[in-house]
């Protein structure tokens, strides 16, 4: 059986990134090893720590960057994240001036919204109806 393991996110600055994921948006580091230059960063929910792992990508690799660029020009979020309460952390995160493309809305079986990341991505917010 496949399970996933890691997923990663291309971020422009790994350091305001985990600061964003761990003291904004409430993920736990889980994993930081030095890798010259850059490290092998991941962060984890808080209610699932022996889940999968979101590892904050540095952009070393160039067509990372052309992905991440289009990918925000077009408004198109880079991955999307669970919650229980949309409406209450849009309301959270507005609060600590986290900047959102997309106010919470509903979309078929799903209520989403769209927040940026300061690190270069959008990313989605997702609570199942």
């Amino acid at each position: 059986m496949l399970k996933i393991y890691v997923t990663s996110i291309p971020v422009d600055d790994q350091e305001k990134a985990l600061n964003f994921y761990t003291k904004t948006l409430g993920f736990i580091k889980k994993t930081e090893v030095p890798l010259g230059e850059h490290k092998w960063l991941t962060v984890v929910s808080p209610n699932e720590q022996l889940g999968v792992e979101l590892l904050l990508e540095p952009m070393a690799f160039e067509p990372t960057r052309v992905y991440q660029k289009a990918l925000k020009e077009a408004g198109i979020p880079c991955t999307s994240f669970e919650v229980d309460d949309l409406e209450g952390e849009f309301e959270r995160l507005k609060a600590l001036d986290v900047q959102f493309s997309m106010p919470p809305k509903e979309a078929g079986t799903v209520k989403i919204a769209v927040l940026d990341d300061t690190c270069g991505n959008y990313i989605q917010l997702m609570q199942k109806l």
